[in-house]
């Protein structure tokens, strides 16, 4: 946030606004539509993406694949409960997605085989692509680092921390959600919650008595940006980069939640599905595991999505439900997790239709793998890669449907599996024009190759 000191007072950005009237130009466009057409890349569409990471691996049966006809040991714990599109159960705890899976496709054969935490995040976030690099700093190969004419990185990480210091807490690991393979560093997605000294310290200072005259304002804006063009700056890395522009081209707005109707960010907020005081004394690392800012963290991905940003990933962790001492036991995540993952993603579906955008922003909810079919002597179930959680909402996407099927006790497809490079391949056609990605000039070769070679998902485009 850029911080106005006006003599002796402080006053936010957004503070500056109300009274700047968007004085030199700060003042942030909401429409996504507004990218496209500003666009100078042909082969970028008017499509972004936010990519809710469920951390640590999420059940299959207690999401979208009860199997409540399994034995069980097997079948969902809770049960299931039926959606709005006829012969589609969900898992027991998501009734609000389930009143909404007319506007979601839910895969029930994504395979790749992988049970390793760190590999297998890795692989999912990557798409399984040969340059290792995650879907977001591909994207960033062709629409470029940042969107060109709002200043946004179009590639953003929003953990919880992102929300404030009082989620700092919270679990945080972004190194598998982040990675960039063969690319270079600076695609790695910029994570607001990193810190800067850039960001802590920005500050433009203006004189009370001249806050009301404008040329002085543009006068002052212009020197802010002259200093910071110094070449100390030019040689400064690029999360510094792009937090000037995210400062100093107005942009900022994006991240500050006070804008949003309240009515909104209550439909949103997760803050109240605080683990139980009992399950904290289960599992030790119930209180980082907790899902209050996960609401906030989906309402932030909308608002950056609308302002311009191309790729957005959302962490969630806590889903690495063995059970035991320390991970949540079957029972206690689902029971803490669940219901926020619900509320959350409910609101943001209504959220983008409300706002039109519904098309526009692709949702992709998965995790690194799923869970073993027999739940643990613990009360939980272990890492599984033969069949992983995927579900699909908005983005132009044929919604209202299960894509595949399970084996009768939910551990592998019975139907031809979907592979990462699918998944990957059915996210890049719905963000970039894939004819015109390969005319591009001066994309590197295995970046190019990585974008297209593969095959979308067939029932989805």
């Amino acid at each position: 946030m850029l911080d106005i000191v006006i003599g002796s007072r402080q006053t936010s950005r957004r503070g500056f606004l109300r009274v700047g009237a968007g004085i030199g130009g700060l003042s942030l466009p909401c429409l996504l539509a507004a990218r496209a057409n500003a666009s100078l890349n042909e082969a970028v569409k008017p499509v972004s993406v936010i990519l809710l990471n469920l951390q640590g691996g999420p059940s299959q049966f207690e999401t979208f694949d009860p199997k409540v006809q399994a034995p069980r040991e097997i079948r969902s714990l809770n049960g299931a409960t039926q959606t709005n599109v006829p012969g589609i159960a969900y898992g027991a705890d998501f009734p609000m997605l389930a009143a909404r899976a007319d506007r979601m496709s839910v895969v029930r054969s994504y395979r790749h085989g992988i049970s390793s935490h760190g590999p297998a995040a890795m692989h999912v976030m990557a798409g399984g692509n040969a340059t290792k690099a995650m879907m977001g700093a591909l994207y960033s190969q062709v629409a470029g680092l940042s969107n060109r004419e709002r200043g946004l990185p179009n590639n953003v990480l929003v953990t919880s921390r992102a929300m404030g210091d009082q989620y700092k807490h919270l679990y945080y690991n972004s190194d598998r959600v982040s990675q960039t393979g063969e690319l270079p560093s600076a695609y790695r997605p910029f994570d607001p919650s990193a810190g800067s000294e850039l960001v802590a310290n920005m500050r433009l200072n203006v004189d009370a008595d001249r806050l009301f005259d404008r040329r002085s304002l543009l006068h002052q804006l212009d020197a802010f940006k002259r200093q910071t063009d110094r070449p100390s700056f030019e040689t400064s890395d690029r999360f510094q980069r792009q937090a000037f522009d995210v400062l100093a081209r107005g942009v900022a707005d994006a991240f500050d939640l006070s804008n949003e109707d309240q009515r909104w960010v209550e439909r949103y907020d997760t803050g109240e599905l605080e683990p139980s005081e009992a399950i904290k004394r289960r599992n030790s690392y119930a209180k980082q595991f907790s899902p209050v800012a996960l609401g906030k963290q989906l309402l932030l991905a909308r608002r950056l999505c609308e302002s311009g940003c191309g790729f957005v990933t959302v962490t969630c962790p806590g889903w690495d439900m063995h059970g035991g001492g320390k991970e949540f036991r079957m029972d206690d995540g689902i029971g803490s997790l669940a219901p926020a993952v619900d509320k959350a993603v409910s609101a943001l579906l209504d959220d983008l239709r409300h706002r039109d955008l519904d098309q526009r922003i692709l949702l992709v909810i998965t995790g690194e793998f799923g869970r073993t079919p027999r739940i643990n002597k613990n009360g939980g179930r272990d890492h599984w890669g033969n069949l992983c959680t995927l579900a699909f909402a908005g983005g132009g996407l044929r919604m209202g449907q299960a894509v595949g099927r399970s084996d009768r006790n939910g551990g592998v497809p019975s139907s031809d599996p979907i592979s990462s490079s699918q998944v990957l391949a059915t996210v890049m056609h719905a963000m970039l024009d894939i004819g015109k990605v390969r005319l591009m000039s001066g994309l590197a070769k295995n970046v190019e190759r990585a974008i297209t070679a593969g095959s979308p998902i067939k029932e989805l485009v």
